[in-house]
């Protein structure tokens, strides 16, 4: 037990890791623009995440909407930037393996602590829970650096005429989606590199063996 301290830290920087990545796949506000035409855009502003894009409105753009109107990306729409694209797939690899890696980690811990002595049920676990850990930290991090950088770049989208919105904005910023996913993969990094470091104890069987 006293030699997995850093694999039980990892343990719980992974768990926080696994649900911001989570969190920010829900998080609308990946781009914020702000736009000049506040006819349909009542507040000048419009979230844009990776599934859908929203904005207040003082118009029935919608049935049944009246202040905020959401339309949500079809897997058809050839108008979505590359980096959404990435975004969706990713993020949910990521959620996949985060969760993988949780699940090694906590076989490998709850062995630990039940005195198991067998090397092949611990030290393999936390191994492969780091890669898991390291792989959905990678996964986080392609598509919030690359839809930063189109944040950046003040990069436009073509959104069609029933989106309501102008293709490109006035001017754009980083939605909290974007520091969500920068904490996440952080945590996520460090989790794999904690459990990577496990170096099983030599006990006087081990070392005859």
């Amino acid at each position: 037990v006293s030699t997995s301290h850093l694999q039980l830290a990892a343990f719980v920087l992974g768990t926080i890791g696994w649900i911001l990545c989570t969190v920010s796949m829900g998080i609308v506000e990946w781009r914020v623009w702000h736009v000049d035409n506040t006819t349909v855009i009542s507040s000048g502003i419009a979230w844009v995440g990776i599934w859908k894009v929203c904005f207040i409105s003082y118009l029935y753009v919608s049935p049944g909407y009246r202040e905020q109107f959401c339309h949500k990306f079809s897997g058809y729409d050839s108008f979505i930037p590359h980096e959404i694209y990435a975004a969706q797939g990713l993020l949910l690899i990521a959620m996949f393996m985060g969760l993988l890696g949780l699940a090694a980690t906590i076989f490998a811990l709850r062995n630990v602590y039940m005195g198991v002595t067998h090397k092949t049920l611990i030290a393999p676990f936390f191994l492969v829970g780091g890669f898991f850990y390291i792989f959905a930290g990678l996964c986080v991090l392609i598509p919030v650096s690359w839809n930063f950088y189109s944040v950046t770049h003040n990069q436009s989208i073509a959104f069609p005429p029933s989106y309501y919105m102008p293709s490109s904005p006035a001017v754009q910023e980083a939605g909290a989606a974007i520091p969500v996913g920068i904490v996440a993969v952080i945590l996520l990094l460090l989790s794999g590199t904690f459990s990577l470091s496990y170096r099983f104890p030599m006990t006087a069987n081990t070392i005859m063996k």
